[in-house]
């Protein structure tokens, strides 16, 4: 028995509410996966904050459809789709999607959307090649805990340089009154 037209309408607005909560979709080609494939894809996406959705392009066209971040989308709608609906961490997500893809060998990658903008395998793998969130803020917070220790090395290095000044001075004048008698001494 086929899905109702309400059945189909709330599935259009779920996916419309996934694709509001997104910041990326990837549209892959799962034919040959079995549902046990699925599920560890699902399962692996999972930890990264990305859903895995198998839903007919019909459907998923009618979600993006007017709408100016998703409707590059249309341009991948065809055959067997799943859809990748990365949230958060860009990064993390597709390189848990290349590992899955490497490993089972049964997926193609269509192409992916991003703020309006349809991209290829290459810029989707230009962004999972990005430093994570984390990684970012380490950077930033190294580079920022970094200025108050240089600082702190160069206040103490006045003081410092000074005390090694004072203590050269007798030196000094022990060695301009050593060359002062023997120049007098000599003839």
């Amino acid at each position: 028995m086929g899905r109702t037209l309400e059945d189909k309408q709330a599935i259009v607005a779920d996916l419309k509410q996934k694709l509001s909560e997104s910041q990326m979709a990837i549209v892959i080609d799962y034919k040959g996966l079995s549902v046990a494939e699925i599920t560890d894809l699902r399962r692996q996406l999972r930890s990264t904050g990305a859903i895995c959705k198998v839903t007919k392009n019909t459907l998923m066209g009618r979600a993006v459809q007017g709408d100016p971040i998703w409707e590059p989308m249309q341009d991948f709608l065809s055959e067997s789709s799943a859809f990748l609906l990365i949230e958060d961490d860009m990064g993390a997500a597709i390189k848990a999607y290349q590992a899955f893809q490497k490993a089972t060998k049964k997926t193609e990658f269509r192409g992916g959307v991003m703020q309006g903008r349809a991209l290829n395998e290459v810029e989707v793998k230009a962004i999972a090649d990005l430093p994570s969130k984390e990684e970012l803020i380490a950077q930033i917070a190294g580079a920022i805990n970094s200025i108050p220790t240089k600082l702190a090395v160069g206040i103490n290095e006045v003081p410092a340089s000074l005390g090694r000044s004072i203590n050269e001075v007798p030196a000094s004048l022990g060695r301009c009154l050593a060359a002062i008698s023997a120049k007098e001494e000599s003839p």
